[in-house]
């Protein structure tokens, strides 16, 4: 009756002291983990090349960090449950608070060679406490929001945008007011939290997970989004600088562009992604498609023949985190919709391995976009490399909307 559909509807959306717990505790992992992570791209790029770092060395710093979350997220999803969650969440937000106050003090090593290697030193164990802390934070809200885990993953993404979005304008603030060490011993601070939980055992496969088209499918679309996050990370500040002569602050500011819609949106996609299941792939493909356009107009592509303005480079940000944010979010719940239709059981076992897929798909574009961006960025210019970035977008979503509506 409609009675008991209504009660239905409200026991699901009413939360246990156990569920509020973990979704602060999450919200905070994320919220800490992403603002450290961003404070980087405003001032690292020119503090960089002032070391006598090449753009194509800048873009491999930024994107070794996701390659080693890609490598490390696998394994740490494939053995969650033999680790544990609460140790890999404690564990990982440790050794990601050290290494981030580590990379404060590289500013006193020697230009060229020795910055460079300690650089990737550095990046390369941040990124296995990062991996770690995420991984586990992913399954532990898949398995204690069962019902609703799209708009739980939604309003857990506005922390993680918000980290996002005060990560370059405060790092950018803090850069300029006292120094390059300041910024990464401030924020690294607040890394250091404590998440308790308790799991349980069983077991999966990730070769059954990836021997799903759907899934697969949906990682590929994970993949472009990320890379140009990863992209835009590693260029973008030397753009805005060398077109528009803006300062660090200023280029901390203009990210807000990106990140902002991003985190304001991500609550409602993911309402409604749970809301209309049916509609998710519309959504990721609609998505996908802005997301591609926002990209082709970023610099914009010389072919294009329009003229680059500030007022169109910040437009096309944030329809970019509208639409990345439209993408992204139903992605997970799709993605563990679909395990469960392969036979995966609903355990902790089957989220660890999807929220470890997750990771590290995420982080392979993030490792693909500012290494291969900066590269094309340094040998033609920064608005064809955009134009690439679009163009992989848009294969992504356009092979998406032919196997599924086709």
């Amino acid at each position: 009756s409609g009675v008991e559909n209504g009660s239905r509807m409200a026991d699901r959306w009413r939360w246990s002291r156990q569920q509020v717990f973990t979704m602060v505790a999450m919200s905070s992992v994320n919220f800490s983990s992403m603002i450290c992570y961003s404070i980087l791209a405003p001032f690292f790029p020119s503090e960089a090349r002032r070391k006598g770092v090449s753009q194509t060395i800048i873009g491999l710093i930024f994107g070794w960090y996701a390659l080693c979350v890609l490598l490390v997220s696998l394994l740490l999803g494939k053995y969650i449950v033999q680790i544990g969650a609460k140790f890999m969440i404690i564990s990982g937000i440790f050794v990601s608070a050290v290494c981030t106050m580590l990379f404060g003090l590289l500013d006193r090593t020697s230009s060229g060679m020795p910055f460079i290697l300690l650089c990737f030193l550095v990046r390369s164990v941040n990124a296995v406490g990062f991996a770690a802390a995420v991984t586990s934070s992913f399954a532990i809200l898949a398995k204690v929001f069962p019902n609703n885990i799209a708009t739980v993953m939604g309003c857990v993404e506005v922390f993680t945008g918000l980290g996002l979005i005060l990560g370059p304008p405060l790092g950018g603030w803090l850069y300029q007011s006292f120094g390059f060490e300041i910024p990464f011993i401030a924020l690294g601070c607040l890394l250091f939290a404590m998440v308790p939980f308790n799991i349980y055992e069983s077991e999966s496969s990730f070769l059954r997970l990836c021997s799903c088209v759907r899934i697969l499918l949906i990682c590929f679309a994970l993949f472009t989004l990320s890379s140009g996050l990863g992209f835009l990370d590693a260029t973008l500040a030397l753009f805005a600088v060398d077109k528009f002569s803006m300062s660090s602050g200023s280029v901390g500011l203009l990210m807000m562009g990106l990140s902002l819609p991003y985190g304001a949106a991500s609550p409602v996609f993911g309402f409604f992604s749970d809301k209309f299941p049916h509609l998710r792939r519309w959504m990721m493909v609609t998505g996908g498609m802005i997301t591609a356009m926002g990209f082709c107009l970023l610099g914009p592509v010389p072919v294009l023949h329009v003229t680059s303005h500030l007022w169109l480079t910040v437009l096309m940000l944030v329809l970019i985190g509208f639409s990345l944010c439209l993408t992204g979010i139903p992605s997970f719940a799709e993605m563990l919709v679909s395990a469960h239709e392969l036979g995966l059981p609903e355990n902790l076992s089957t989220l660890g391995l999807v929220s470890g897929l997750f990771s590290a798909v995420w982080s392979a574009g993030m490792f693909f976009g500012p290494v291969v961006g900066g590269y094309v960025a340094q040998q033609v210019n920064f608005q064809s490399a955009s134009g690439v970035q679009g163009g992989i977008t848009f294969i992504a979503v356009s092979i998406i909307y032919a196997i599924y509506h086709l």
